[in-house]
């Protein structure tokens, strides 16, 4: 296949004439926690903290976001919105993936933290080529993980014009998630496709 229909195919075209981005930058992070949470993982007072990890992260020679370059991620309140952000702020293309039909995502992974995450995920929409598992993938098979599904999903879209070109950025605690499908998870994928990893480490950053 040609490469302009390759790109349209994959739902990559920037401008008039579609151009393959230099840099993939694919990201996952925890959620701000949910109030009462027992045990502290981002609260959400360390919200300017990690949004200042990774901005100092994109800006740094390691990646240096250009405009162009295309960012994945989820939509989650705390780090997946301020990733995207953070890219949107710096010229780069963001394509979203949720693993649930919108509202049922929402009420999920952003409501839950009050504050303004909401108006933030529709801002961040407004901008972004949004991807919905059930609208793209089908229905969920009875033994899969919809969290697992949505991690493999992102990683096989950031790497599929070459791992060379894939940096993988993860916000995380450096423990177990609270169930399957989260950062661990595709910090362990994402390990497999590229030795360009960056873990902020949240235990360092909170401190």
């Amino acid at each position: 296949m040609d490469s302009e229909w390759t790109l349209r195919f994959f739902g990559v075209n920037f401008g008039d004439k579609p151009t393959c981005p230099a840099t993939f930058l694919l990201f996952s992070g925890h959620m701000i926690d949910a109030p009462g949470r027992e045990e502290p993982r981002f609260p959400a007072g360390k919200e300017a903290i990690a949004a200042d990890a990774i901005a100092k992260l994109l800006d740094s020679a390691k990646i240096g976001v250009n405009s162009g370059d295309l960012a994945i991620c989820g939509g989650a309140c705390g780090g997946d919105l301020l990733f995207a952000e953070a890219c949107l702020a710096r010229g780069a293309e963001l394509e979203l993936y949720i693993p649930f039909d919108e509202p049922t995502f929402l009420a999920e992974s952003v409501d839950f933290a009050n504050a303004d995450w909401r108006p933030r995920f529709f801002a961040a929409k407004a901008k972004a080529a949004l991807h919905v598992a059930p609208d793209e993938l089908g229905e969920l098979a009875p033994d899969d993980n919809a969290y697992e599904r949505n991690n493999m999903w992102m990683l096989e879209r950031a790497a599929r014009f070459g791992a060379e070109k894939l940096i993988f950025i993860c916000l995380w605690n450096g423990e177990g998630g609270d169930g399957p499908g989260g950062a661990k998870h595709l910090m362990d994928e994402a390990g497999h496709k590229t030795k360009r990893v960056h873990w902020l480490d949240t235990r360092e950053l909170w401190s």
